[in-house]
């Protein structure tokens, strides 16, 4: 039933029979159990105000402003949260969007998809497929061969540089795991 079929029966003050649809409203993922958990209280100490509010909160950091938004250094872009893998800088373009975009991923599995109707719109969000924290969104509007364009928030992201040797810190905090 549209919106407008809906409203005309409120006001027309007729009883209005509403069913499930499926899809959830205004929500971007269902509860589900990830493989590595971190308690919050140990997220709101290791992570800034900004990557607490974006990766757990699901908000959005301003365009143009993120640490990556323009960074062209070689290396591996991780979840700030876990420090799982997630894209190679080769695939990184300048989408103009003001967000760090990817046309491709370390691995198909880096990542978990999820249909996002919040905002009254429908997008595909982009979450860790480790620890659940939100990254950003996949849009089809992306460069050949892949299409895609994931746009996502660097607050959701640790760097790994090509050049530097791998730490903990810079993979975006993976000592700090926690398996269940």
């Amino acid at each position: 039933m549209s919106g407008f079929n809906l409203l005309h029966l409120v006001t027309k003050s007729q009883p209005v029979a509403l069913k499930a649809c499926g899809l959830p409203s205004g929500t971007r993922r269902s509860k589900k159990t990830w493989p590595v958990t971190f308690p919050q209280d140990e997220l709101k100490k290791r992570l800034t105000p900004m990557q607490y509010h974006v990766t757990q909160e699901r908000g959005t950091e301003s365009a143009f402003a993120g640490e990556y938004a323009h960074s062209k250094e070689e290396g591996t872009y991780n979840c700030i949260v876990c420090g799982t893998p997630l894209f190679p800088s080769d695939k990184k373009f300048d989408s103009g969007s003001g967000w760090p975009a990817f046309s491709d991923l370390v691995k198909e599995e880096s990542i978990t998809i999820t249909d996002d109707f919040s905002y009254g719109m429908h997008r595909v969000e982009t979450s860790c497929s480790q620890c659940g924290a939100h990254l950003g969104h996949l849009f089809d509007d992306g460069p050949r061969p892949t299409g895609k364009r994931y746009c996502i928030n660097s607050a959701s992201l640790g760097f790994q540089s090509k050049k530097a040797p791998a730490s903990a810190e810079a993979a975006g905090g993976g000592a700090h795991l926690q398996q269940e």
